[in-house]
């Protein structure tokens, strides 16, 4: 059974690492050309980005229905493998628990017999087993360290692994991704802030926890669909999410403040010339960081206490429209000073956008 869990747990991994999330075709268009108001169009890939689909800063492609890119199988988690990667994330825990079960029984069949209760004490005699029959495998110190070290791992795989596979399956069974539970989140802030009286519904939900399943998992391994058309429900409209991401995206330029550099920065992780405070807050995430010299131009979209991520602002002739985005140290930048009031958008403005 042990070696089962083993040869399902490969299995999958290895699928979800070499067979790959998909990707959205280089140079790819809508059937039709009215359709692309509704989308982002991706510089780097030279076409426009399918509903669902994101671009990888690792991969550097468009992944068709991205949910994250997992540094564990080196590929994107998408279309494709979804299914794959979601039953190792079942089987891995599993298998690890009756891994735990073969170590505690084994630690407790073999210290049983090696247990002595005195009047005043109770001593573990770890040298040779005190009834017959001998264990036909010798139990001594060593294993049983190897057996404890080996028992924590399983534990401690069962509990991480295990929650990452509830969080998959929380987002499978309202068919959404992580980075569409997000952006759920956002649309959520963004109607309550400017108070437009919209009501976003997320138009990929089937309506039924059993059909959003069927959308990932089928008998055949291979997912419904061709992962660049999705059905919706009904009275949402085909790009209602695409619409969405490009309402927050022209919210994000209102919303991002332009700073100068006046340090240089060499875009480390963690800078050891910015500060102590600077050097023990970076960010613990994988998004780059982006380096500054003095004057460059930043215009920054979120922050912390002492970072901010932003996008650089370059010569888009000389640049050839590639973007450099990241987190850079605040104390490496002041923010700039308007010189005329039409330079700024007014609140009234930003409200009414």
């Amino acid at each position: 059974m042990l070696l089962n869990w083993t040869v399902m747990i490969l299995y999958n991994y290895f699928s979800a690492m070499f067979v790959g999330p998909g990707y959205v075709p280089l140079g790819w268009t809508p059937e039709k050309s009215q359709d692309c108001m509704y989308l982002q169009y991706c510089k780097v890939c030279q076409s426009y980005k399918a509903p669902r689909s994101h671009h990888c800063r690792k991969c550097n492609r468009c992944v068709m229905k991205m949910d994250h890119h997992c540094p564990w199988i080196n590929n994107c988690c998408g279309y494709q493998n979804h299914a794959s990667f979601t039953l190792f994330l079942l089987l891995a825990p599993l298998g690890c628990i009756h891994a735990s079960f073969i170590f505690v029984m084994t630690m407790y069949t073999q210290l049983y017999n090696r247990i002595s209760f005195g009047w005043s004490s109770v001593k573990i005699d770890m040298s040779a087993a005190k009834r017959d029959p001998r264990p036909i495998i010798p139990f001594g110190l060593s294993a049983f360290a190897a057996s404890l070290f080996a028992l924590g791992l399983a534990l401690g795989t069962t509990i991480a692994v295990g929650m990452l596979f509830i969080i998959q399956m929380k987002v499978i069974l309202t068919n959404k991704t992580s980075i569409e539970s997000w952006i759920e989140e956002k649309a959520k802030d963004r109607i309550q802030y400017y108070q437009t009286g919209e009501t976003f519904i997320f138009p990929y939900d089937m309506g039924s926890k059993w059909k959003n399943f069927k959308q990932v998992f089928t008998w055949s391994g291979i997912p419904e669909g061709d992962g660049l058309d999705w059905p919706v429900r009904e009275g949402c409209h085909p790009y209602s999410l695409t619409i969405e991401q490009l309402k927050q995206k022209a919210d994000k330029r209102v919303r991002s403040v332009r700073y100068r550099a006046v340090e240089d920065y060499s875009g480390v992780c963690c800078p050891v010339t910015k500060g102590v405070k600077t050097f023990f807050t970076t960010p613990c995430t994988e998004e780059p960081r982006i380096a500054l010299s003095k004057g460059d131009l930043i215009l920054a979209t979120r922050g912390l206490k002492h970072w901010m991520y932003g996008e650089k602002i370059l010569d888009s002739a000389a640049d050839g429209g590639v973007r450099e985005r990241g987190w850079f140290p605040r104390k490496c930048v002041e923010k700039c000073q308007y010189d005329t009031e039409t330079d700024q958008p007014v609140d009234g403005e930003k409200k009414n956008r």
